[in-house]
């Protein structure tokens, strides 16, 4: 069960090469740069969005959470330039259980660079130290080989494989679920 009944971050939350905040209004061009691209988001269930569809989640996301069901959407800004390069999702999917779940896209022009495990991390951090979830899982389609890599460099272990559960673009799609226990973060960061 989580300990905390709320998580209010103190903005912006700070990583060694990146800032992360609330999304605004004001992130919809940059979002959208990214999110109508069909390569970019092949691996995710909402597909291409146009400016009203990022507008639309921009507000369903909160920058708080104080119940279950709700979603903590992030932009992740490149401290340096104060370029924002992707956004991320914490979902609090559990009170009793202490279940919570993360998400993440990133323009395609900064692949490679480790912003997705370093903003990912922070999510980590967030849910286990300052919500005191139990238990995170990020869910993949098992075609999706970068995003595996960077919940494996994040230490989740691969907990289940379910073959053709989803329709995705009109193909089924296998998906897999990586996990990853609070005394497990907790022993990795003690490391």
């Amino acid at each position: 069960m989580s300990r905390n009944v709320a998580l209010r971050p103190r903005y912006p939350l700070r990583t060694a090469r990146l800032l992360l905040r609330p999304s605004t209004p004001d992130d919809a061009d940059a979002m959208l740069a990214y999110k109508a691209r069909p390569d970019v988001v092949h691996w995710v269930p909402h597909g291409v969005l146009d400016r009203a569809g990022v507008l639309d989640r921009i507000e369903r996301s909160r920058g708080e959470l104080d119940d279950e069901g709700q979603t903590l959407g992030l932009a992740v800004i490149e401290a340096d330039s104060g370029t924002l390069v992707g956004d991320v999702l914490l979902t609090w999917t559990s009170r009793e259980h202490g279940g919570g779940e993360v998400g993440y896209i990133f323009d395609p022009a900064v692949a490679g660079r480790g912003y997705a495990t370093e903003a990912a991390r922070e999510l980590l951090r967030l849910g286990f130290d300052e919500l005191g979830l139990h238990r995170i899982v990020a869910r993949i389609y098992a075609r999706n080989g970068a995003s595996a890599r960077v919940l494996q460099r994040l230490g989740l272990r691969r907990e289940a494989y379910f073959v053709r559960n989803e329709l995705l673009r009109g193909e089924w799609t296998d998906e897999i679920v990586y996990a990853l226990l609070a005394d497990e973060w907790a022993a990795r960061r003690c490391r």
